[in-house]
Parts: structure tokens; C-alpha cells; sequence
């Protein structure tokens, strides 16, 4: 395979792995055993250009390839499937859809902090009744002028418990399904942990209440 690899490509991996050597495996058996997300790494997985290494530099990202991406994740995951899912959520679910969809505003303000660990960012499309399938989604906002009503509720959210902003998805008036931004702190959103759980024990699980 190192054959089809650039040599950067490799500077990529071997950086990743490298990292995963130090500062990942000698310790994810214990938080695993304790199911206990470690913290620590949100700053060190920024500091490596992990969360939204494909995303342009001018709002944080590395701006590399999405082959360079895979061989980040493929390193991180080989450390442990909790620690990949927290970086692989942060920067495909969470920083793309506001690079891709959302205001130029909304770059500046949220991807630079995503990118460098300051802000742990999560996900919302699976519901307690209907999974993952957005055709049953339960979650709903209307328009109130200056502000949008927002309720439903959320579960499996990979790093909630720690997210500082969440990229939801709800029904409007219409029904048709949308993303909002919820920052940690609005009124009526509560993530709390979910306990349990017997894989991905070392990565942060919550559910999400909303009623804003």
C-alpha cells in the first residue's frame, strides 16, 4: 500500500501513529476499564490537525486530502474506536456541514475554535423512536421572529457530554429537515451521559433534551 502513498501522505500517518503510540495506548485500557472519556486528548488531537484536517486553513483546518484523512483516522482507530469516533464526529458531522452550508459568520466563529481542540463540537440525528432514519424524526423547530423553538430529543450522541456546540437536525413547519447550531448554555438543552455501555467505552456518549 506504501506504494500508492505520497510522501506526505506517510509524514500524515506516521505522525498519527506515532502520537497514538505515546500518548493513546498506554492509557485507553484503563478509561476504557473505567468507562471514562480522557479529556486531555481534545487539545492534543487539535494540536495533531486531527478534527477537520480536510477543512481550508483559513478556518483552522489542515487542508489536506481526504486520503490523508483516512490514514488519520485509520491511525487513531487502531488506538482505540472511541477516540477515532471523537475526532472522525468532530470533523465530518460537526465542522463540514457548517464549512459547507453555513455563513460566513459562522466559519469564523466556530471552525477555528473546532479545529484546535478549544471547543468539542457533536452530531444529533438519531432519536429514541426512529434511529438514525430522518424520515421518522421527531424533532421539530418553528420560526418565533428573533429566535427559533426548538424540542425533541436526541440519544448515542458521540461527545455530547463534553460539546460546547451541537449541529442538530429537525423538522421545520413544513417538514423539511434542517441543521441548527445549539451552543452549550441555551436555555433547555441538557446532554446528560449515557452509562453502560459495553463498546466505545473510553468515547463520550450522551442524550440530548431540547426544548428551547
Amino acid at each position: 500500500m506504501d506504494d500508492l502513498l505520497t510522501d506526505e501522505h506517510k509524514l500524515v500517518r506516521d505522525s498519527v501513529r506515532s502520537y497514538v503510540k505515546k500518548e493513546i495506548s498506554p492509557i485507553i485500557e484503563d478509561y476504557a476499564q473505567r468507562a471514562e472519556f480522557p479529556q486531555q486528548i481534545v487539545k492534543q488531537l487539535g494540536e495533531m490537525g486531527c478534527f477537520g484536517p480536510t477543512i481550508p486553513a483559513e478556518y483552522g483546518g489542515g487542508g489536506l486530502d481526504y486520503i490523508s484523512y483516512g490514514l488519520m483516522m485509520q491511525e487513531l482507530e487502531r488506538g482505540d474506536s472511541g477516540v477515532r469516533s471523537t475526532a472522525s464526529v468532530q470533523g465530518s458531522l460537526v465542522m463540514f456541514p457548517i464549512y459547507q452550508y453555513g455563513s460566513e459568520e459562522q466559519r469564523r466563529k466556530y471552525l477555528p475554535k473546532l479545529a484546535s481542540g478549544e471547543w468539542l463540537g457533536c452530531f444529533g440525528l438519531t432519536e429514541p423512536n426512529h434511529g438514525s432514519d430522518p424520515a421518522g424524526m421527531l424533532s421539530n423547530f418553528t420560526d418565533a421572529g428573533d429566535h427559533v423553538v426548538l424540542n425533541g430529543s436526541k440519544m448515542w450522541i458521540s461527545n455530547a457530554p463534553f460539546s460546547r456546540v451541537a449541529v442538530v437536525w429537525a423538522k421545520d413547519e413544513e417538514g423539511e429537515i434542517r441543521g441548527l447550531i445549539v451552543e452549550r448554555g441555551m436555555e433547555g438543552f441538557s446532554t446528560p451521559t449515557t452509562h453502560g455501555k459495553w463498546s466505545l467505552r473510553a468515547s463520550a456518549t450522551g442524550s440530548w433534551f431540547l426544548t428551547m
